[in-house]
């Protein structure tokens, strides 16, 4: 029997380490992979999409907001992995009481690493998801360690209205990481703000990022003509917001984008 606790303090009871398991979160499905899963998987959602051989030969079980449980409960998983933040509560609470559930709520680094453990424990790839943590750690200590000093940022997610981040989020804490000073970190979860809160945060930086929002040139532009003394770049969402294995690359991101920015000015 394994037992496991999840990020919601749950207790998820298994008879055997799994063998069909169904992930509802991308980063959490790179995450599988990466640990060396292969065939255990046997769903994921159409926004999983690293890495691409999975993306193009796994069951889809619809979005991480509006699943399938119909194609869900065909699959007859003997784990699912969801997300408080990423998925439907109601979708997510009705399938709890066929499969079990084991959920991840994740707003910073050490919550990511505590999940990349516990979800390697589960699916019988400790020693895999400890080497994983391990050069996770190395690479944020080493990128800690530079003592960035910290550049006033804003970091937008959606355009129409627009929306940033605040500071209880893992994306704040990533721009923390990064040198980055959150200018909304005063606020909750992914607040709406128009032009006239951008230009009293007075960020010296603003983050236009790929997603979930697919921010392009064209507002890379349309920003520059409304705040013409602020430096606008379009970022890798990924990097920012995706905590599971992604966190490999991050550091090294981060640094890039430092040093690109500081040769710039």
């Amino acid at each position: 029997m394994i037992t496991s606790t999840d990020q919601l303090n749950r207790t998820i009871v298994l008879q055997n380490f799994p063998n069909r398991i169904i992930s509802l979160v991308p980063s959490q499905t790179e995450l599988l992979f990466d640990l060396g899963l292969r065939d255990e998987v046997a769903g994921i959602t159409k926004f999983c999409i690293h890495p691409d051989e999975w993306f193009r030969t796994k069951t889809r079980v619809g979005g991480t907001k509006n699943l399938n449980p119909e194609k869900i409960k065909s699959l007859n998983p003997d784990l699912i992995i969801a997300n408080k933040e990423e998925n439907n509560s109601s979708q997510i609470n009705e399938l709890m009481n066929e499969f079990p559930v084991w959920v991840s709520d994740i707003c910073n680094l050490t919550n990511a690493l505590e999940m990349i453990r516990e979800l390697s424990k589960i699916v019988n790839k400790k020693k895999n998801g400890e080497e994983i943590i391990e050069k996770i750690n190395f690479d944020f200590n080493v990128l800690h360690s530079k003592n960035l000093k910290l550049i006033p940022t804003a970091y937008l997610i959606w355009k129409n209205p627009y929306m940033t981040v605040g500071g209880d989020t893992f994306i704040s804490d990533m721009l923390q990481y990064a040198g980055f000073k959150n200018v909304f970190d005063e606020k909750n979860r992914y607040p709406q703000i128009d032009l006239e809160d951008l230009q009293n945060a007075n960020p010296e930086l603003i983050f236009l990022s790929s997603e979930p929002y697919p921010f392009k040139e064209k507002d890379l532009a349309e920003f520059k003509k409304k705040l013409p003394k602020t430096n606008v770049i379009l970022v890798d969402g990924e990097m920012f917001s995706w905590f599971g294995s992604r966190l490999l690359k991050a550091a090294s991101y981060f640094s890039q984008l430092r040093d690109k920015i500081n040769s710039a000015s």
